[in-house]
């Protein structure tokens, strides 16, 4: 990391949960303003309550459960 960069990291790690709740909303905000349109959209229906939310869910239910098994595995065997 660059000095700059770790200058940043060190004071985000001494910001109180109030202020790192603020930081992080606001670094998701900038996060979704440099994405293109597309990538915007996939990422607000990620959220928790959009679009893709019910998939999602079940996919981490499926995961929990032991119901899926690495990509890698499912490629081999296609």
């Amino acid at each position: 990391m660059n000095d700059l960069v770790e200058r940043i990291a060190e004071e985000v790690k001494l910001l109180d949960r109030s202020q790192m709740e603020k930081f992080l909303s606001w670094l998701s905000e900038y996060e979704l303003s440099t994405m293109d349109e597309w990538e915007q959209k996939i990422a607000r229906d990620s959220h928790s309550k959009g679009r893709l939310s019910s998939a999602l869910d079940r996919v981490r239910r499926d995961i929990a459960a032991g119901r899926t098994k690495p990509l890698d595995q499912f490629l081999d065997n296609a």
